[in-house]
């Protein structure tokens, strides 16, 4: 007996009626956030029996002047996380944020994330959005903790000028679901914009499909789910190829009703396929929510949250306190 109980507890997680827990965990909330600072855009990695957690970190400081960076954290049991680290400069003209998603690209991590420009934006300003020329980057790394300098996607091609590429924000990549070696980077413009590259640094444009920010696309049962964010909630689209989307499920709002870290928004949700991991045999979602205000009514830069769920089919959601 007690051999089972310490299996249990290494693994984290144990079947009640049927129904997956994750152990230890009291609560849904992985970061808190308060009234000088906010935990947004979750991106997740598991390798080597780790999580890698990347999501951007806002600070406002004494004086009141906000900033962006992206940071990161591990943790090897969903409980207990390592301090946050900044991987990115202080500087309000870039305020690098959003990460994405990190991908194995040859020998290298590489990870995605965006600026989100807002110079000279004080705490006592009405809440500002990242301005026009908020662009799409990725940074490179060989051990997940030490990161290169950021490097602009040119997501609309090299015969567009970086001025002239619009405002996008949001990236994520994923590898062609038929074709190895082919990768997609999809983000918010237009909707969902979606561009194609073999290398990372030469890209073709292909298209948009209607839909919300901070994109998820997981690939499988030869389809490609995408989950993403429209005013509130999370919702979820599929296609087999890439041009017609079809809407799927119901939007998900988790416990938002319940919970008042969360009465504001519930969005950015990534999911993380842990079906075949033992100890975890579901979909993991993390995910950042904000209140009790809305985003519009200044809870944006300050008391926002990264939280976690899970489901085994993606419609029924479970969480610590369910």
């Amino acid at each position: 007996m007690k051999k089972i109980i310490c299996l249990l507890l290494l693994t984290g997680c144990f079947t009640l009626q049927g129904q997956t827990r994750l152990l230890n965990l009291k609560s849904p909330i992985l970061f808190k956030g308060d009234s000088v600072t906010a935990y947004r855009d979750p991106a997740v990695l598991y390798h080597n029996k780790t999580f890698y957690l990347f999501f951007t970190l806002i600070e406002t400081e004494a004086d009141g002047k906000v900033f962006c960076y992206t940071a990161s954290s591990q943790s090897r049991n969903l409980l207990k996380w390592s301090d946050p680290v900044k991987i990115t400069p202080r500087d309000q003209k870039l305020n690098f944020g959003s990460p994405g998603n990190v991908i194995r690209f040859r020998d290298e991590w590489i990870l995605c994330l965006q600026t989100y420009p807002r110079p000279d934006h004080y705490s006592y300003q009405p809440v500002r959005y990242g301005d026009g020329t908020a662009r799409i980057y990725i940074m490179r790394s060989s051990d997940l903790k030490n990161w290169g300098e950021p490097e602009i996607l040119k997501v609309k091609g090299n015969n567009v000028a970086v001025a002239e590429m619009g405002r996008m924000i949001d990236a994520y990549l994923v590898e062609d679901k038929d074709e190895k070696g082919k990768y997609w980077c999809f983000y918010k413009q237009r909707g969902v914009s979606m561009s194609w590259s073999y290398d990372l640094v030469n890209w073709t444009f292909f298209g948009y499909t209607e839909a919300g920010e901070n994109t998820c696309v997981l690939t499988g049962n030869n389809e490609y789910t995408l989950f993403h964010s429209p005013s509130n909630g999370i919702g979820i689209k599929k296609s087999t190829d890439l041009k017609t989307w079809d809407n799927w499920g119901e939007l998900i709002t988790l416990g938002q009703k319940e919970w008042e870290w969360a009465k504001g928004r519930i969005t950015a949700g990534t999911v993380v396929n842990m079906k075949d991991v033992k100890g975890f045999e579901n979909f993991l979602m993390f995910f950042h929510g904000s209140g009790p205000l809305k985003e519009s009514e200044g809870d944006f830069d300050r008391n926002a949250s990264i939280g976690i769920a899970w489901s085994k089919d993606l419609i029924n959601w479970s969480w610590p306190g369910k």
